[in-house]
């Protein structure tokens, strides 16, 4: 499943690898890619968006 989120607490590309390992150690087959400038996301990954949602907070970032 592809999903997109807009992260506004996103600042620059450590940001998102720190959502990245966040996800990918839950799911190591996801697959992140992230835009500072818009501050969104791009996820491909097996687990649900909610639980995404839950892995992005915990790894200290609010969605949109």
């Amino acid at each position: 499943m592809s999903i997109k989120l807009s992260v506004p607490s996103i600042g620059c590309a450590s940001c998102i690898e720190t959502i990245t390992k966040a996800i990918q150690a839950v799911d190591t087959q996801a697959t992140i890619s992230g835009d500072s400038a818009t501050k969104s996301l791009e996820i491909d990954s097996q687990l649900s968006e909610a639980k995404i949602r839950e892995l992005i907070v915990v790894a200290g970032h609010q969605v949109a």
